[in-house]
């Protein structure tokens, strides 16, 4: 089958309500792709972290891979697997996303680095907020462009509410429950004050556990007193979150490179990706991109913002208006 014909098939049978298997439509595996070119054997990986963080996929089957923390474990599994990869340099530009996967995602970077002894640092590009920042501490040392919004340290809930819809055009929902508390959070009808208790311990108990993430990292710079003065949701640029400590340093794509080669011991390297389309990805600036784009991506909270559920979210939403 020609490779030009797979992505018009799958569109075919979608449109015909059929399941779509890419693998068994040809989709290729993980291709290494050199970024910057070396006469040194050693690699450094990029690892792009786009977009929300989020345990299911925002895009369109036949356009993405699969959702965020998959794709990163994937490439860190196969720099695992290589030899010749000495470091990697998690490049993270996303508003943060759900909280469960955001901590799987810091977690997953942590096992890699006791797995295989090997340094990472990240590298902020426009947005690494809340999640982001999250997933940021696992990393050795990190480098935030000077314009990068960054910080956003806290914990939003969303719950949609659309019972004042539903009385304007006469829409009535009957729920039968179990006990008082089987339907709080839901849509259908306002919060009670015990049920919005409820929601703001939970919301207090994982904006604890982010601070003690973060505070593990920079305890050396910073105070949990001082950390928490700082921690008020607040966004900072990169250059204020470095008068803040709250990122190692600000640079571009060449200190976090430098950065990763001193961590490794190298003098020189190549830098390589694991992109599915290579052709598309062929400089360290370049987007990872899943598939081509018979869909656009939903990579940004604004596009996503249609898809966001009842939850608690590491994410950083201007927008929401809380009371």
């Amino acid at each position: 089958m020609k490779k030009l014909a797979v992505p018009a098939l799958a569109m075919v049978l979608a449109a015909a309500g059929c399941t779509v298997n890419l693998d068994l439509l040809g989709r290729p595996e993980l291709e290494e792709v050199v970024l910057v070119k070396s006469r040194a054997r050693e690699k450094i990986l990029v690892v792009d972290v786009r977009g929300m963080i989020a345990s299911a996929d925002l895009g369109s089957p036949l356009d993405r891979e699969g959702d965020i923390v998959s794709q990163v474990y994937t490439r860190l599994r196969k720099a695992g697997d290589d030899g010749l990869v000495r470091a990697v340099i998690l490049k993270l530009d996303t508003p943060g996303g759900e909280v469960t996967a955001s901590d799987i995602l810091y977690r997953e970077i942590l096992r890699f680095k006791e797995r295989t002894g090997l340094p990472v640092v990240g590298l902020m590009m426009g947005v690494a907020a809340s999640g982001g920042y999250y997933v940021s501490a696992a990393c050795d040392t990190v480098v935030a462009h000077p314009s990068t919004i960054t910080g956003s340290i806290g914990v939003i809930s969303v719950f949609p509410g659309i019972a004042g819809l539903f009385a304007k055009v006469g829409v009535e929902m009957r729920v039968i429950k179990s006990g008082s508390l089987k339907d709080a959070g839901s849509p259908f009808r306002g919060m009670s004050p015990e049920e919005q208790g409820i929601f703001e311990a939970i919301v207090n108990e994982m904006y604890e556990d982010f601070l003690k993430v973060v505070h593990g990292r920079r305890k050396e710079a910073l105070s949990l007193d001082e950390l928490r003065r700082l921690a008020d949701g607040r966004v900072y640029t990169g250059l204020q979150a470095l008068e803040h400590k709250l990122v190692d340093s600000v640079g571009y794509f060449d200190d976090a490179l430098a950065a990763a080669r001193r961590l490794a011991g190298l003098k020189e390297a190549r830098v390589v990706a694991y992109p599915r389309h290579p052709r598309r990805q062929n400089n360290p600036y370049a987007v990872l991109a899943g598939e081509p784009g018979l869909f656009p991506e939903k990579t940004g909270w604004i596009e996503a913002l249609p898809q966001l559920r009842a939850g608690f979210f590491y994410l950083w939403l201007p927008e929401v208006k809380s009371d």
